[in-house]
């Protein structure tokens, strides 16, 4: 026998068309069915692209005859030469827990500070505290609450008292 044929004698060329278009309409359960059936034991996988072209190529192999015994020869060559991995794969780690948030945002000028803003003609003035401001004789939790309580709408705390720089980039 010629080394260049199949292991099993070829017969006239099925057609595979309609037999393909039958394992892709399947759902993944009849592909694990499928699969059994034509390997001979259950898949580990339940993915069905994987499923579907693994039935597929094994009922071609099967109705043809797989490999020639020189492709198998050539390819346990190749195998034995193959560099194979010495350590095994490190397990995938859990992200480390997120670090706490900091105490104080180092935007912030130190407990103590005054901030003035003039709006709609009158001068605000802000006492910054260890946590949190106080506008007014009113404790607020955050500059954008007190920019909110003097401006009447939604304001960034930072840009409406000027704490924070505008450059091109910032702009973008």
């Amino acid at each position: 026998m010629d080394d260049t044929t199949a292991t099993e004698p070829r017969t006239a060329a099925p057609d595979f068309g309609g037999e393909i278009a039958r394992l892709r309409a399947m759902t993944v359960g009849e592909l694990r069915v499928r699969y059994g059936e034509v390997f001979g034991h259950e898949p580990r996988s339940r993915n069905k692209d994987y499923l579907w072209k693994r039935v597929a190529y094994r009922i071609q192999e099967l109705a043809e005859g797989g490999l020639s015994e020189r492709a198998r020869r050539r390819a346990e060559e190749l195998a034995r030469d193959a560099e194979l991995r010495t350590r095994p794969r490190r397990p995938i780690e859990a992200p480390p827990p997120a670090s706490p948030r900091p105490e104080r945002d180092p935007r912030l000028p130190l407990a103590g500070a005054v901030l003035r803003r003039t709006w709609a003609g009158r001068e605000h003035v802000i006492e910054v505290l260890e946590k949190g401001f106080v506008h007014d004789g009113q404790r607020f939790d955050s500059l954008s609450a007190v920019a909110r309580a003097i401006a009447g709408t939604r304001w960034n705390g930072f840009l409406f008292f000027g704490l924070t720089k505008h450059t091109k980039e910032t702009r973008r």
